[in-house]
């Protein structure tokens, strides 16, 4: 007997792995579950307002039509709504970033009375939701002459407690002996930040950017509170002029409009995707 009809022996005597069955079974599942309404809002998109709301609804539209696309770019002005959106969001994530960064170095490396207990608190802010804050938030903006302004959205969404937290136990992972070794040679405690720690740590912070930029692009809540103007708005507030639609049945233009909104999310991600990944994996090992 040679040794391939061995092997084609022992392959078809390998017995059937259940468990791995299950397991694919069971991503699968969890794929539909999560895919299943983001291709659902695609597909509907794609069909004619008329037939946006048929029962039973046809998963695939037998006749794609684009027409609702065209139409959320008549009712909305959808450049002025990206800008807003890219400025907000890109602004923050530089900015959450930069703070997270230098917060996480501090609570790490540096020695001051308090860090612990100080770190505790910050900790403790991540636990207190956005709208116990947001009237006290409002009063400061308004004194501060910033209502109705981009910068409203911005400078209160930079300090970042869960940023700082996973900053700190990335440089925690890091080696101190290269501290060390700087601070005999003279330098100062930024100047190790800058030279040595911020560059090892551009993964941890390609993390908080990523989950920044995802969170905020998608953020209602704060922009409908602290702005006004139309020409202040955020693409996600801007969809909901869209809303008019539903009462004429036109849930396609809605729709098309939350799957264009979803675009540069989904772009950010594809980009960032290995860079995250590294990221995690990474602080894994550390």
């Amino acid at each position: 007997m040679t040794t391939q009809t061995i092997t084609a022996t022992a392959k078809r005597r390998r017995p059937f792995d259940w468990g791995m069955a299950l397991r694919i079974l069971v991503l699968v599942l969890v794929g539909a579950l999560i895919l299943g309404p983001v291709l659902w809002t695609f597909s509907t998109s794609l069909r004619p307002p008329a037939e946006g709301l048929t029962l039973p609804p046809s998963f695939i539209p037998l006749n794609p039509d684009f027409g609702s696309y065209a139409e959320v770019f008549r009712q909305l002005n959808m450049g002025l709504l990206v800008l807003n959106s890219a400025l907000v969001t890109g602004l923050i994530a530089v900015g959450q970033m930069l703070s997270a960064a230098l917060a996480g170095y501090a609570f790490a490396f540096l020695k001051f009375k308090g860090k612990s207990a100080l770190f505790s608190l910050v900790l403790a802010t991540m636990m207190i939701p956005v709208q116990v804050t947001i009237v006290p938030v409002f009063m400061l903006i308004r004194g501060m002459g910033l209502s109705d302004t981009l910068l409203a959205l911005i400078l209160p969404a930079i300090p970042t407690a869960f940023g700082t937290f996973l900053m700190r136990q990335y440089f925690l992972g890091l080696p101190t002996e290269l501290a060390e070794a700087a601070t005999v040679d003279g330098a100062s405690p930024l100047r190790i930040f800058w030279s040595i720690y911020a560059p090892l740590a551009m993964p941890g912070l390609a993390i908080v950017g990523i989950l920044a930029f995802n969170f905020h692009w998608n953020e209602f809540f704060r922009p409908l509170i602290l702005t006004i103007s139309e020409q202040n708005f955020t693409l996600p507030l801007g969809l909901v002029t869209l809303q008019g639609n539903m009462g004429t049945g036109s849930i396609s233009v809605v729709l098309a409009g939350v799957v264009l909104s979803m675009i540069p999310a989904l772009v950010v991600f594809l980009f960032g995707q290995r860079t995250l990944r590294e990221g995690l994996t990474a602080g894994a090992g550390k």
